[in-house]
């Protein structure tokens, strides 16, 4: 396989080091077109200056704007985009190979509906079809503790009507009864104070300990149901919160699934992630790994704490990653990025004295941008910043341009991009603050 790659003047040496220094598998060649900067390359421009490219794949700059299907139909070659940072390339290559059948997975995930019995029957509705978009399989109607409600069955009827799989939330005798006759799937959770409903019910029951009890518990309730002709059930060791027995309960899952290597095994996550001081994007998928590893193919979440929110999606995301990873036989490493929320797989950037050169080579006024952990870069052809403070970059640009009146642009483009930053992130957003960033607003420790 030969693959052409298009690029502009200014990015020309960095390619041919990023290509030569990668040992690829295929051959290829570099194209620089006469432009210096390769996002704005056009469609024109491309095929003016190839014409007919001798190439199984031709690759032009994930930034530039050209379409790659009006490039096939007129050069009558394969055309992609490639990574938009120069130095992917080889990390590009690389996952596009290890991502061939990935997305399978073998983990049902129940997402609850916190105190679902209080809320009006379309905030349910609401909540149900935004969990089964996220990618949860099973909507869960968690009740309330010591206060029964007589519109359990009505909301379980309902979400059934709408076509979504329902497991119910409780331990209150009228509930469990009135869910399952409105085609609930499954229950949480049966121990020795219910079990004598089991016969009678149609969903399939989560078998638990008595509470404050172990394994020996679980076991002699399993024992108790089967003796009631109850065969189809999951079992639930049940994971306790950090420093109330984090550890152990760990281990009751492993033991458990060595006492009961057939049994179907459901953990719920919330006692962790919601009760951690910590973002659910790690916890979740380090969770999962452990499901994947003791073959748990339930689990149920929670997101009532801010730091949770998305943990149904995280869920979904790591169950592909981990199945993938285990049915390989490797790590969980190197194959999707998108439990990488807040730190980058990969920040490479050009050095002080690569950007320096390149700088030498720009005829334009516009300024180029580059960040690493050090410091921002801002630079054209008249101007080199480097700086850690954007008001000082903003105080020279500004200098330099002169009085033009770009103040309120400048504030209103800063103030934007941290309210989007918020939304995405689910962060707090109050004008003129800085967002918060756990340990990281603190900066890097000095390098002795």
């Amino acid at each position: 396989m030969k693959i052409l790659f298009v690029t502009g003047k200014l990015a020309e040496r960095a390619l041919k080091e990023t290509l030569a220094g990668m040992q690829a598998d295929f051959e290829y060649e570099v194209a620089v077109l006469k432009i210096s900067v390769a996002a704005l390359m056009t469609t024109p421009l491309i095929i003016h200056s190839l014409r007919s490219p001798c190439c199984d794949l031709l690759m032009i700059p994930g930034l530039c704007r050209v379409e790659p299907q009006e490039l096939e139909q007129s050069l009558g070659v394969k055309v992609e985009k490639g990574p938009k940072d120069l130095r992917d390339i080889p990390y590009y290559f690389g996952v596009e190979k290890k991502r061939e059948g990935y997305g399978g997975h073998d983990l049902t995930i129940l997402a609850e509906i916190n105190d679902a019995p209080t809320l009006p029957i379309g905030e349910v509705l609401s909540k149900a079809r935004y969990y089964v978009a996220c990618g949860a399989d099973v909507i869960d109607v968690g009740c309330i503790p010591a206060r029964p409600a007589g519109n359990v069955g009505e909301i379980v009827s309902v979400l059934r009507s709408e076509g979504f799989r329902v497991s119910i939330d409780t331990f209150n005798t009228q509930e469990i009864i009135a869910a399952d006759k409105a085609g609930a799937e499954f229950l949480l959770s049966l121990n020795s104070q219910n079990l004598h409903l089991a016969p009678d019910l149609a969903c399939t029951p989560v078998i638990i300990p008595d509470f404050g009890k172990g394994l020996d518990s679980l076991a002699a309730n399993i024992e108790a149901v089967e003796r009631l002709g109850c065969t189809r059930y999951l079992i639930d060791p049940i994971l306790a919160p950090i420093t109330f027995g984090f550890a152990e309960s760990l281990a009751r899952y492993v033991e458990a699934r060595h006492r009961f290597p057939q049994a179907e095994i459901l953990m719920g996550v919330g006692n962790v992630t919601e009760l951690t001081d910590a973002d659910s994007t790690g916890i979740n998928a380090l969770l999962t790994g452990v499901m994947s590893e003791l073959q748990v193919r339930y689990v149920l979440t929670t997101e009532v704490a801010s730091w949770a929110r998305g943990s149904v999606r995280e869920l979904d995301l790591a169950r592909r990653l981990m199945y993938y990873a285990r049915r390989r036989g490797v790590l969980p490493k190197d194959i999707d990025d998108g439990l990488l929320t807040i730190k980058d797989r990969r920040v490479d950037c050009p050095s002080e004295a690569e950007l320096r050169q390149m700088q030498r080579m720009v005829t334009d006024p516009n300024f180029r941008i580059f960040a690493d952990r050090a410091a921002i870069y801002a630079f054209n052809r008249d101007l080199f910043i480097k700086e850690t403070d954007i008001h000082r970059i903003f105080d020279q640009v500004k200098a330099y341009l002169g009085p033009e009146p770009i103040g309120h642009a400048f504030y209103l483009g800063r103030e934007l991009m941290k309210a989007r930053l918020a939304m995405l992130l689910g962060k707090k957003y109050i004008q003129e603050e800085d967002l918060k960033w756990g340990y990281l607003e603190h900066g890097l420790p000095s390098r002795q």
